[in-house]
């Protein structure tokens, strides 16, 4: 039977309960929205960096499409918890500011492995993200949506990791260039992507400043992990490296990870 994925209908709208919309976590959900909406530019971008393999472009084209989905859907949300939230205008904010490599015809990681490792650690990134968030929101249809994209990220991760075995045949990168990679990628949440989209999402009247917004997103993210996601994207960011994610390096990294990353956040609430 052919998998059937979900649509904004099979989404109950009329359980949306104001009452139960926390205003932090509704500015991240603003700024998700604009990058999950954003997939045709990864999938122009990833089809040019696979130019000769139409198996995967066919791919990269249905997951492009999801990801668009899941941006609808965070932006509806956000509209009802918001109705003064312009979602196509703060788009066009987001799209005038920052932008992918549409012009590259080889991947920015080096390698075709390289580049499917990457996606993998997005794809298992995001899926922890929206299980954190569906565990922190008590509004019933933002759980829904959250739950829907976690199951759909995670499945990603799965369909990139089928491929990146499929390139690991010919390629051969080691376990220490993909551990370097997934690494690498981790660290790019800082980058200008998603400081870029929180702006544009809340920044009204303001000027951008990479290190500002990119501290006010991440002040309210991490905040809400908790160590059972950070156990999930450890271990599926090994997989992807070639370690062993059940060993106990990986125990190790997803304590220490964990500690990061409320440590941070603690300290750019103490000094917002």
């Amino acid at each position: 039977m052919a998998y059937e994925h979900w649509t904004l209908d099979d989404i109950d709208w009329s359980a949306f309960d104001p009452a139960k919309v926390d205003p932090e976590i509704l500015k991240i959900i603003k700024a998700a929205s604009m990058v999950e909406y954003n997939g045709a530019d990864y999938a122009t971008y990833l089809c040019n960096v696979f130019p000769d393999d139409a198996q995967f472009q066919e791919v990269v084209k249905v997951w492009a499409e999801e990801e668009i989905q899941h941006g609808a859907a965070l932006a509806r949300w956000a509209e009802l918890a918001d109705p003064n939230f312009d979602f196509e205008g703060s788009f066009q904010k987001f799209k005038d500011g920052y932008s992918l490599p549409l012009d590259a015809s080889t991947s920015v990681r080096g390698t075709r492995s390289g580049e499917l490792v990457a996606r993998c650690i997005v794809e298992v990134g995001t899926s922890s993200y929206y299980s954190a968030l569906a565990d922190a929101t008590d509004e019933p249809v933002l759980v829904k949506i959250c739950k829907l994209i976690a199951a759909d990220e995670l499945r990603h991760y799965k369909l990139f990791y089928t491929h990146l075995n499929r390139y690991l045949a010919s390629e051969k990168i080691g376990k220490i260039r993909r551990a370097l990679i997934a690494l690498s990628r981790i660290t790019e949440t800082e980058d200008d992507e998603l400081a870029y989209a929180y702006f544009a999402a809340n920044g009204d009247g303001q000027d951008y400043d990479r290190k500002r917004w990119s501290q006010a997103y991440i002040q309210r993210a991490a905040g809400y992990y908790r160590p059972k996601h950070l156990d999930l994207g450890v271990a599926m960011t090994f997989k992807a490296a070639g370690l062993n994610p059940r060993g106990r390096l990986a125990g190790w990294a997803a304590r220490a990870g964990y500690w990061a990353v409320k440590r941070k956040a603690k300290g750019l609430k103490q000094a917002a």
